[in-house]
């Protein structure tokens, strides 16, 4: 029984000891690891830099405009009548006072016969009456009514020829004429629209600016159209109306532009995007749009810096600066404060730092901001 006892107690201790050590190595393993943590440093993070640029911008006031002929009206019947000629095609240009239309005069033609011959006897009987009352043969009376009756003759005519005048319709101005409406041997009653015609060359662009434009809007003011049917094309012209009045429900102003329009490929009614160019210059600071970090607390950059570690080593860091935004242009924006020109920010790769972390430059793939870029062609 005593022998057991012995054997039981020598199973445990030899059992704790080897609990002790394998607790001890654990411990000596944690240990070095936590003192490997202390020490560690992580290695710099790569990113792509840029300097902040100083350029002269022409500040601008963008807007979303439609695109408006600058006369515009349906050609339509004055008169009721039977179509007998058509003298335009559909889309075809046409001149001020050209023959669109021709309706049946014939009915005219012979009335306007029958009233130049009762014009011409009226006459005759006026120069007889005008003979005769030089040598006191007829009243003064008999005078007066060949007059009259040669006016009403007259009248008649012209009625007449205007009737029939009406009846050839012509295009008012120089334009671009639509698709016609109508088609020989048809029937039109007065209103009855012939075609559409627009004069295209110059073109309108009207759209709303806010209020506060009010101040910088200047008649002859530059301004700048593009429109996404042609991406690669723009067209200046000029501000040509200012709305005397503010929509009240907007506190929107309604504005219009004037752009040439050579060759027509602007149409009515199209979209278009405006910008309203100031007639000065002015300096801006103005980073890579990459760069920026928009946040609800403010919108940030990180820039590189230099600093000495405590070997005395130079290596380059991150530091977190906030900054006020202004207009954006192509793959730049502008800084309004918050950045000094020269400094160096991070253009590629920021929403990886930190303040303060390394960072290793490498600026040979990053893509090249511009105030206006062009899409490689594949």
């Amino acid at each position: 029984m005593k022998t057991s006892t012995k054997l039981r107690l020598a199973v445990g201790l030899g059992l704790l000891a080897v609990v002790g050590v394998l607790v001890g190595v654990k411990v000596a393993q944690i240990g070095k690891m936590i003192g490997a943590g202390k020490s560690f440093v992580p290695p710099p993070e790569s990113v792509s830099t840029a300097q902040v640029q100083d350029y002269d911008w022409r500040a601008t006031k963008a807007a979303i405009g439609t695109l408006v002929a600058v006369r515009a009206v349906t050609v339509g019947a004055e008169l009721p009548g039977t179509i007998r000629e058509i003298h335009f095609d559909s889309g075809a240009p046409v001149r001020r006072g050209a023959v669109l239309v021709k309706l049946d005069t014939s009915t005219e033609e012979a009335q306007l016969a029958a009233a130049e011959a009762e014009a011409a006897l009226a006459k005759i009987n006026l120069d007889r009456a005008r003979s005769l009352r030089a040598g006191e043969a007829n009243s003064p009376a008999d005078l007066d009514t060949s007059v009259a009756r040669a006016k009403q003759t007259d009248a008649a005519v012209a009625s007449l020829r205007a009737t029939i005048a009406k009846k050839t319709i012509r295009a008012p101005f120089d334009g671009r004429v639509a698709i016609r409406q109508v088609e020989l041997g048809q029937v039109v009653s007065p209103g009855t629209p012939i075609a559409s015609l627009q004069s295209v060359d110059p073109i309108y662009a009207e759209f709303w600016l806010a209020q506060q434009a009010l101040a910088e809007l200047k008649v002859g003011q530059p301004a700048r159209l593009r429109t996404d049917t042609f991406p690669g094309s723009t067209w200046d012209g000029a501000l040509t109306t200012i709305n005397t009045e503010v929509d009240v429900s907007t506190r929107n102003v309604r504005v219009r532009a004037t752009f040439p329009n050579e060759g027509g490929r602007l149409r009515p009614g199209m979209f278009a995007n405006v910008e309203v160019l100031s007639l000065e210059t002015r300096p801006v600071l103005t980073v890579p749009a990459p760069a920026i970090l928009y946040a609800p607390f403010g919108d940030s950059v990180f820039v590189v810096e230099e600093k000495k570690d405590e070997a005395g080593k130079v290596a380059l860091v991150a530091r977190q600066k906030f900054v006020r935004l202004g207009e954006r242009r192509g793959d730049l924006v502008a800084v309004a404060s918050g950045l000094a020109a020269g400094e160096t920010v991070v253009s590629a790769g920021a929403f990886k730092l930190r303040n303060g972390v390394a960072v290793v430059v490498r600026n040979d793939l990053a893509p090249q901001a511009e105030v206006a870029p062009t899409p490689a062609e594949r």
